[in-house]
């Protein structure tokens, strides 16, 4: 058999389409999809000069890769939403360079499904300790500290521990279909207090003449796309110096021509829903929907409540999407049926102290995290299945 060659590649163009996509699948949720790692890269928004460097590892046998791993060097922490700050400072304190880093995930989008991707029929575990072996030879060679796997594939995740990976536990939120055929029937699964609050919210959005209307693959052109990217500058720079501005508006402009049936923009407008008082954005498949961006021209009562969770949860239910996960942050989710939900990064350390401290660590604070969303839910106003917990 022709041995496996690893390479690293700058750039997602250095792997064919057709590659990519036949190892990742057809099926592969939005955010690994080679059109849309395309277009973070090519619209400028993931490049060097953001701190971003894109480093894809694929396994070679002869001309067909039999693996790849998104990678990014990064010269930051920003666009993650794992924050490791902690990690950070005791390197400060070791007298270590922290960054760059050698980042796993897909960039500026905190949504599980992280792993690497092997072709059918190959041994995915033993795919992944080769490949790892040449992560680590990469970063011990270049004087890389850590390496980090984040929003990490449940299913992959014992693969990537089995070679030698540390999991460090966080939170997510996600709303789940269950049996739900209606909006009244999601309403039904709240006390009488939150169903009144809901209803309460709702209405005031109606009565400030305001209408919602999602809005999907045909309906969208380029025209809307940019106002969708306007609504988003218009968000960030509320923040200021935190508004966590990632995003080019070429990146908006390339998902009109290549990714229009994954993306769903939520208009809301008093009669035309391509002139928007304020939008959202989310990103579909077959049975997932995400929350990604908004933004308002209006400051209206309640109306980031309808357009950011109500509205998408409505429209999911009419098609017969059984989750919906809406970002990151926000305490006031759990209110409106987002129940919290364990999710894993995996890590690796280069340093020999820093990683033998942080290792006796993270079985502790992992315990704590279960510990806080098991108190988060048992105070949910709305019955749900308690998630499954576990280190």
């Amino acid at each position: 058999m022709t041995p496996l060659t690893a390479r690293w590649h700058r750039s997602i163009r250095e792997i064919p389409e057709e590659h990519w996509t036949a190892l990742v699948g057809e099926t592969a949720i939005p955010f690994y999809r080679w059109s849309w790692l395309d277009a973070l890269e090519c619209s400028g928004s993931i490049v060097p000069d953001q701190g971003w460097q894109p480093f894809h590892l694929a396994l070679w046998r002869g001309d067909q890769p039999v693996a790849v791993a998104p990678l990014y060097l990064k010269g930051h922490s920003y666009g993650e939403f794992v924050f490791d700050q902690t990690f950070a400072r005791l390197a400060g304190d070791l007298g270590l360079r922290y960054y760059p880093k050698l980042l796993g995930m897909s960039p500026v989008s905190p949504v599980l499904g992280y792993r690497f991707h092997t072709r059918e029929g190959e041994d995915a575990a033993q795919l992944t300790a080769v490949m790892i072996r040449a992560i680590d030879a990469f970063c011990e060679q270049s004087g890389i500290l850590s390496c980090n796997f984040l929003y990490v594939d449940p299913q992959w995740r014992p693969l990537a521990e089995q070679a030698g990976c540390a999991p460090w536990l966080n939170q997510q939120s996600l709303w789940s279909r269950g049996d739900d055929q209606s909006f009244n029937d999601y309403l039904k699964g709240f006390n009488a207090n939150q169903r009144r609050n809901i209803k309460r919210e709702r209405k005031a959005v109606a009565q400030a003449g305001i209408t919602v209307t999602p809005l999907t693959g045909d309906q969208l052109d380029l025209e809307l796309l940019q106002t969708m990217h306007g609504f988003y500058e218009q968000h960030c720079a509320r923040w200021g110096p935190w508004g966590s501005k990632y995003l080019e508006g070429a990146f908006f402009e390339l998902l009109a021509e290549a990714e229009r049936d994954q993306v769903v923009l939520f208009s809301a407008h008093r009669g035309d829903p391509r002139e928007p008082v304020a939008m959202s954005m989310c990103v579909r498949d077959q049975d997932h929907l995400w929350g990604r961006y908004w933004g308002s021209q209006e400051e209206i009562d309640c109306l980031h409540f309808e357009v950011c969770y109500y509205a998408p949860i409505d429209w999911a239910i009419s098609q017969g999407i059984n989750s919906f996960d809406p970002g990151a942050g926000g305490s006031h989710k759990r209110r409106r049926g987002f129940v919290a939900r364990p999710h894993a990064s995996l890590h690796r350390w280069y340093q020999p102290q820093m990683d033998g401290l942080i290792r006796a660590w993270l079985p502790k604070v992992n315990g704590l995290m279960l510990e806080e969303i098991e108190a988060i839910n048992a105070e949910l106003p709305f019955k749900a299945d308690a998630p499954a917990l576990g280190l």
